[in-house]
């Protein structure tokens, strides 16, 4: 168990680099909003998805109906619909974790469960999924929690604060690119956004542009998986 803790623990370190700011960025807009650490901590528990999270802070300071943050969380999070087609039957073999395992799918857990490196027979396989997902999530609460109490103690102006989020997708979206064998799938992905984005507008895009995405991807499967093998 011990050495499962330290690969999950240094698996996971880059995410929690990469939600300091974040995590404490949105800590900083909540209390900003008027809502303290506990709610905060209990937002990041419970929704558990950062891009939405900083969404609702509008949401909330501008008396957003609840039907309105539903459709939204829905459009805004289809593509974790996606990533759980791909461990559908790793996950059913994990019994009762396999609750938890779907509960923290994130983004980030997504790139870590697909990037394990460990050697099975020295380590437990389900409790290298558990250990590596439960990482991320306690990473973005506990700095989340801190951010508001940092928003507590030193007030100062948020403008532009909420682009971190922005800026983590960025970041991870070029060193996806820079250490793919197949650059393919970005392009596709790129190009079906653009084309969602002038049709469908700022607001409707993603469900459709990851539709069109995996439509493509599954069209032209043949000519990605073989140079994918080739780098291997």
């Amino acid at each position: 168990m011990s050495k499962t803790l330290r690969y999950a623990v240094k698996h996971s370190f880059p995410i929690f680099i990469s939600f300091i700011p974040v995590g404490l960025a949105y800590g900083v807009l909540m209390q900003d909003a008027g809502y303290n650490f506990v709610w905060t901590g209990a937002c990041s528990l419970f929704v558990l998805a950062g891009s939405l999270q900083y969404l609702m802070v509008s949401f909330f300071a501008g008396g957003v109906s609840l039907a309105t943050v539903a459709v939204m969380a829905l459009l805004l999070n289809s593509r974790h619909i996606f990533y759980g087609l791909s461990f559908i039957e790793k996950f059913r073999s994990f019994g009762f974790w396999k609750y938890f395992l779907i509960y923290s799918l994130t983004d980030e857990n997504y790139s870590l469960h697909c990037s394990h490196t460990f050697d099975p027979e020295e380590m437990d396989e389900k409790q290298v999924y558990i250990l590596t997902a439960i990482m991320p999530v306690l990473y973005w609460v506990v700095l989340s929690v801190l951010g508001a109490l940092i928003g507590t103690l030193i007030p100062f102006d948020t403008t532009g604060i909420d682009f971190a989020l922005t800026a983590l997708f960025i970041v991870i979206l070029i060193e996806q690119i820079k250490g793919a064998d197949n650059r393919l799938p970005a392009l596709l992905a790129a190009v079906s956004g653009i084309v969602c984005l002038v049709i469908f507008g700022p607001s409707n895009f993603i469900l459709p542009s990851l539709l069109i995405t995996v439509a493509l991807l599954c069209i032209l499967r043949g000519r990605i998986e073989p140079v994918k093998k080739e780098g291997n």
